[in-house]
């Protein structure tokens, strides 16, 4: 893998030096620069993944660099270093998409730290769009959104589905931890035999044990005949402890032992059986604190908690909640027969500006409310139940950047015959590539009439140079 490249915008010749000598033992490939506008000319010829970039240069403000970074949409992480630190600059600098902020004096591990923050930053999402580049990551299985929060548990599943490490699961109530269960036994050699869901705050405690082992005849009053019980229905594919937490100590004895042994003994009988089964759970709770409180057994936790996938609140993964709302949207409209097909702007803003505390379940529910009671095109805020349609927002502009007709011809409406089909990726690179030079080169504006954001064109065109395409 290539060396991370680090321009270091820096007047002071001895501080420049200073910092490349922190940063020597680091693996990175070093430009320094005087002058703001020959840190400028480079960032135009080639955008490092992290600038180190001072405010007080010469012949410029760095905050124009740093403005320009955020402009163009640069895939580079931009670290501030000023000797005057106050709260207004580092707002102003927030505001324009700085990754850390440093006030001089600083020593030469708070520097490497941060550096090695911003290239990781940078790499993770050259990354994510590599990995867009060869799937499609609107949705992964049963979820839908392509976040980086999500695309990071996407990963995590795709690598675990071939093993039989037990996955724990976490996450608030209504972020789908059912879905994520039912994902990985979707993907994994395992999809063909049975999932079985078992959610232990939904069955009586007397009863946990019987619905998990199964029992014989006569093992307690009401037992009439034999019962076959989760683990034995799950032999060959995967048994998904929902709600683990709310289990009883003494069962989380019995659980650990089947686990590690894979056998275990029916509610009154004698006999040993064996299965092959993954396991996977989930609870809402902090596991570890409920070990630290003494109602969670510390082994069994750390035999469960193998893979750990941390689902993310509806609130932190961004425009996915729109993603989530069309899909429901156009689900409930089908099966009330409404006419409604998407949300306005100021739907969409409504949606992003709330906090879902009852996640995607909550959103559901929402979406179906306005679907039953209203109808039209477009559902509009004043559809939303309460306390969404007491939320304020301001009227959104539609606009439709639309590329004239001279610039990107449009193609003849003929069938398609074997020969001509293209791989995704080259439809999707050779569109992007025909949009910039329609627009002289200028990647902002191209994005514009495709309807992207400047950095999605800049890190797919360095995914597509990192795999020689």
């Amino acid at each position: 893998m290539t060396e991370p490249l680090v321009y270091l915008v820096e007047d002071s010749e001895m501080l420049s030096l200073l910092y490349m000598d922190y940063l020597q033992s680091e693996s990175y490939s070093i430009k320094s620069f005087r002058l703001g506008k020959e840190g400028l000319e480079a960032l135009k010829a080639q955008p490092p993944q992290v600038l180190l970039l001072d405010l007080e240069l010469p012949d410029m403000d760095g905050m124009d660099l740093l403005r320009y970074v955020c402009e163009q949409g640069l895939p580079t992480s931009v670290v501030v270093i000023t000797a005057h630190g106050s709260v207004d600059i580092a707002v102003e600098a927030m505001r324009n998409n700085a990754f850390d902020f440093l006030t001089k004096p600083f020593d030469g591990k708070r520097l490497c730290t941060t550096v090695r923050n911003a290239a990781k930053h940078q790499e993770l999402a050259l990354l994510v769009e590599t990995y867009r580049s060869n799937f499609d990551l609107n949705g992964f299985g049963g979820f839908i959104g392509s976040s980086l929060a999500m695309q990071s548990v996407y990963r995590t599943l795709e690598s675990a589905a071939s093993s039989k490490a037990t996955v724990f699961i976490t996450g608030e109530s209504g972020t789908g931890k059912e879905v994520c269960a039912e994902t990985l036994h979707s993907i994994s050699p395992r999809k063909d035999k049975p999932l079985v869901v078992l959610n232990c705050a939904a069955i009586p405690r007397d009863l946990i044990e019987s619905e998990i082992f199964g029992h014989v005849k006569g093992a307690f009053t009401g037992a009439q005949f034999d019962r076959e019980g989760a683990a034995a229905r799950a032999n060959g594919g995967t048994l998904f402890l929902d709600e683990i937490c709310e289990m009883e100590l003494d069962l989380q004895a019995k659980l650990l032992r089947f686990i590690q042994t894979g056998t275990f003994q029916k509610v009154g009988g004698s006999k040993l059986e064996t299965v092959d089964v993954r396991f996977v759970c989930a609870t809402n709770r902090d596991p570890f604190e409920e070990v630290k409180a003494g109602r969670f057994r510390e082994d069994l936790y750390y035999r469960l908690h193998v893979i750990p996938v941390a689902l993310p609140p509806l609130r932190e993964r961004g425009e996915d909640v729109i993603a989530i709302a069309r899909n429901f949207l156009l689900q409930f409209a089908k099966e009330e027969n409404k006419h409604f097909s998407d949300f306005s702007p100021e739907s969409a803003q409504l949606m992003l500006n709330y906090e879902w505390p009852g996640n995607v379940r909550q959103l559901q529910n929402v979406v179906r409310n306005i679907v039953v009671l209203h109808d039209g095109e477009k559902v509009l805020p004043a559809m939303f139940p309460p306390p969404l349609n007491s939320i304020k927002v301001q009227p959104v502009e539609e606009t439709q950047p639309v590329l004239q007709s001279s610039s990107i011809s449009k193609t003849d409406d003929t069938a398609l015959d074997i020969a001509s089909i293209k791989p995704m990726w080259l439809v999707e690179k050779e569109t992007i590539e025909n949009a910039i030079a329609a627009c002289d080169g200028n990647i902002p504006q191209a994005a514009g009439y495709l309807e992207l954001s400047p950095s999605t064109i800049y890190r797919k065109r360095l995914a597509w140079q990192s795999q020689g395409k």
